[in-house]
């Protein structure tokens, strides 16, 4: 296979990876508050992700890593274009971060209740500004002949990547509430799939305002493969809505999960054989080849990473199953 595909497929896999698993992270960080009624509550909510969120966050730092390594002119020109969003997004994962580890430092009602907000913060932003930087590749920004980001902050806020970023924010609100409705039991356990149903219902109206904008303001739907993946994945979560009606969390998951996923797909898949469009010209857009490392260096890391990768998946796999079982209070340690 031509390693330059590979590797764009590869990078592929890891945003799939991260927004899947990242993805139920940031839904249960935006509904802690809501969620639990008291501490005793609120850490429950927090322990049904306490031992993965981190290891979560390790894909999204491979992704970097992959794209840094093998498309080094994709990645100098994202980090200087969307630099001021990508920065926010880093910060909110510092202050997610941080809340995590800082709550339970002091017993005082007024410090936890504060890093439980910082913890929604991180969550509620990081979610949102994913959408807005996807939608942005997909409809393109504006690169010159030097592959240079030569718009500002706000080129990046229009209303199409706005919807964009409500609709990630509210799928991944929605993963979230689902993976605790799984993960939890009693009033938790039904606040949580209450609030997936309202979630889900406020995300179809919105994904009905996407889908035509991604028509108008892209050529996603010039690729049937790409079109069908986008279209499919605005019908799982219906399917996952069905599910959840039945009582059927797990099928309602897998379901929402599908949605992630082929979303993902569909935006690399509209953006190939581009990594980022140019609205200037698209002949000024960066693809897999202008934008690659030299085809010694794809060939080395494409030995490392599958070798390496398999690894991490059965370790990752491994851990989920470890911390398979619900989170109840009788798991709280005082």
């Amino acid at each position: 296979m031509d390693l330059n595909i590979l590797w764009f497929i590869l990078v592929t896999v890891l945003f799939i990876g991260f927004f899947f698993l990242e993805g139920f992270d940031y839904g249960v960080g935006i509904l802690l508050p809501f969620l639990g009624k008291d501490d005793d509550e609120r850490r429950v909510v927090i322990n049904s992700i306490g031992p993965v969120w981190d290891g979560n966050e390790v894909w999204l730092l491979t992704a970097g890593g992959a794209s840094f390594a093998a498309f080094p002119n994709w990645y100098a020109t994202l980090f200087s274009g969307f630099y001021l969003a990508l920065f926010l997004i880093l910060m909110a994962l510092i202050v997610r971060g941080v809340a995590f580890e800082f709550r339970s430092s002091d017993r005082n009602p007024t410090w936890r209740n504060f890093w439980d907000w910082m913890i929604f913060f991180g969550s509620f932003v990081s979610a949102l500004l994913w959408g807005v930087a996807v939608t942005n590749l997909l409809q393109g920004v504006p690169i010159d002949a030097k592959m240079q980001y030569v718009g500002g902050f706000l080129d990046l806020l229009s209303p199409y990547s706005l919807v964009g970023g409500l609709t990630t924010l509210l799928v991944f609100t929605l993963h979230g509430a689902l993976f605790l409705s799984l993960k939890t039991e009693g009033r938790i356990y039904e606040r949580a799939r209450s609030a997936a149903m309202k979630v889900g219902l406020l995300a179809i109206p919105v994904i009905l305002v996407l889908v035509p904008l991604t028509y108008i303001k892209t050529d996603l739907f010039g690729k049937t493969g790409a079109g069908a993946a986008f279209l499919l994945s605005g019908i799982f979560m219906v399917v996952a809505l069905l599910m959840l009606r039945k009582g059927k969390e797990g099928w309602a998951f897998t379901y929402n999960g599908l949605t992630i996923i082929f979303f993902t797909v569909s935006i690399f898949w509209g953006l190939f054989p581009r990594v980022m469009i140019s609205s200037l010209d698209p002949a000024w857009s960066l693809t897999i080849y202008n934008a690659s490392s030299s085809p010694y260096t794809l060939k080395i890391m494409a030995i490392i990473a599958l070798t390496l990768v398999p690894i991490v998946l059965i370790y990752q796999g491994w851990t989920y199953w470890v911390f398979k079982n619900r989170v109840t209070k009788k798991h709280l340690h005082y």
